[in-house]
């Protein structure tokens, strides 16, 4: 994926969906409960497909299911495709994936993650990988697969009118094609930047948004990002209380702080729209997750605990959303 640290600190098929005990809390929450295996089953599909890497026909036909899963989910979906190109000059096709739940609603949220995946495993303690595409479990297909079962919830509402606000969901791609080791900035987020200058409506307008990035991973936290604190500090402390409420504040730290990190989120903010970015970082050691840019970013390394920690938070945030 992505990304410049600036400083360290760092289909359908529903199995068994039980829920998980977060930690103990009186705290009744008005959200249905999010089901964790059905957002890893939605990672699982996209990874059969293979690396979801520019002008490849996984990639195409990984975009093509993204988009029937949220109209099966009665999302209206719009797609966005635009011409760019990487930094060394290669043209690529892009599409990002807007899904709208209740596009009528002038009150809106934005919820967002990319969906392609890197083409060189460039981290990888194997020399001889940094060549080879990478699945992309964690970073890229376990937000998709968290927005898929947030939109799968919000159909379930429907019905009941809970749920008044309108949500847009946006598949971002060409994210995780930048420049290895750092350097230019603008070498990633190309979906985004496309986006940012030309919205999927005209006058298109969100109260804030949230981009989901590497949020399926083992021993995962996720710390308050810098450009996030900087730009939209209520936004951050929303979904941090929303955690909190839940029981899920040991996945929402407020221990330590994170770096400042190049991620769509930034180009969001810079549209107009204030963003912040829910990043893992690795709980251990610091830094991103151990399976990042690397061949061991696949399905085995899924961790449903933190789909459902994600997951269960965001319901909770569109819930009490008035």
């Amino acid at each position: 994926m992505k990304k410049i640290l600036y400083f360290s600190l760092f289909s359908l098929l529903l199995i068994g969906c039980k829920e998980q005990k977060p930690a103990e809390t009186n705290y009744v929450s008005p959200a249905p409960v999010f089901c964790e295996d059905s957002a890893y089953q939605y990672v699982k599909e996209q990874c059969a497909f293979g690396p979801r890497v520019m002008n490849s026909a996984a990639h195409d036909s990984c975009g093509e299911y993204i988009a029937r899963q949220f109209q099966r989910f009665g999302m209206v979906v719009h797609h966005q495709y635009a011409d760019s190109k990487l930094y060394d000059g290669t043209p690529i096709k892009m599409r990002n994936i807007i899904a709208s739940y209740r596009p009528e609603a002038s009150t809106r949220i934005l919820l967002a993650g990319h969906w392609d995946s890197r083409q060189w495993a460039d981290n990888d303690p194997d020399e001889s990988n940094h060549n080879t595409p990478i699945d992309g479990a964690n970073d890229g297909g376990s937000s998709i697969g968290v927005m898929l079962e947030l939109a799968r919830q919000l159909q379930l509402a429907n019905d009941s009118d809970k749920v008044k606000i309108g949500v847009d969901f946006i598949c971002w791609d060409a994210e995780d094609n930048g420049i290895s080791g750092g350097g230019d900035e603008s070498s990633w987020c190309l979906g985004s930047q496309y986006w940012a200058g030309h919205h999927h409506v005209e006058g298109y307008s969100a109260r804030y948004g949230i981009n989901l990035d590497m949020v399926g991973g083992h021993q995962t936290v996720f710390y308050r990002e810098q450009y996030s604190m900087r730009f939209a500090p209520t936004v951050v402390d929303k979904v941090w209380a929303a955690a909190q409420r839940i029981g899920y504040g040991n996945y929402f730290s407020y221990d330590e702080q994170g770096g400042y990190i190049t991620d769509d989120h930034l180009q969001v903010n810079r549209s107009g729209i204030p963003c912040i970015d829910v990043i893992g970082s690795d709980r251990e050691n610091g830094g991103f997750p151990a399976t990042w840019h690397t061949m061991n970013d696949n399905v085995k390394n899924i961790n449903k605990e933190t789909l459902k920690a994600v997951g269960q938070t965001m319901l909770e945030v569109i819930w009490t959303e008035q």
